[in-house]
């Protein structure tokens, strides 16, 4: 199986959640950790987190710092964290990158493995839940100067995925819920 990177996008000042949901705690486990766990136990390797808002504090969490990634102009929007990552990618061996974000703790390793299964240069695939297109997203490396050139505002790669013919929906629904956390009161229980 092609190598598949682990990009965990953690930059965002969380506005409507009173601060940066990669600080948060679910069950005594800040997102961040999570997060990075659930992309190890589903495969993912080399990883990558783009890293913004409070960056300090979110860094200090980390086990390796070395794998963080600051985006400069991470305030713009998620497009800003996708290209940071992507980026930092071009300097590894990876064949493509699995790209989760920090505030969906109801991705499971598996919903990862699953969608880590498709991997290679020219894939483009997404888990899907029921049938809706969700996260994680799959980005082969022959895609990511495409997807680069794209990625503005909040969108990240929603616009360079909405033009693919080729997009492999992978159904998740039967391992987890792809629901992410928008407030506080999210994290009281599971979807």
């Amino acid at each position: 199986m092609a190598e598949a990177g682990g990009l965990l996008l953690a930059a965002g000042a969380g506005r409507r959640f009173g601060g940066p949901k990669a600080l948060a705690e679910l069950d005594g486990e800040p997102l961040l950790l999570r997060a990075l766990r659930t992309l190890t136990e589903g495969g993912c390797g080399p990883i990558r987190v783009v890293l913004g808002a409070q960056a300090d504090d979110v860094r200090a969490l980390l086990p390796d710092p070395s794998i963080a990634v600051e985006a400069e102009d991470w305030s713009t929007g998620m497009g800003a964290s996708l290209r940071a990552g992507l980026d930092a990618f071009t300097e590894t061996e990876a064949a493509s990158v699995l790209v989760h974000l920090v505030d969906l703790p109801w991705v499971g390793p598996d919903i990862i493995a699953r969608v880590r299964a498709t991997a290679g240069p020219e894939a483009a695939a997404r888990a899907s839940y029921d049938g809706v297109p969700g996260h994680p997203v799959l980005l082969g490396r022959r895609w990511w100067p495409e997807i680069a050139d794209t990625a503005r505002g909040d969108r990240g790669a929603r616009d360079w995925l909405a033009t693919r013919t080729d997009l492999q929906l992978v159904e998740c629904a039967d391992l987890g819920v792809g629901s992410d956390v928008d407030r506080p009161g999210d994290l009281r229980s599971k979807p």
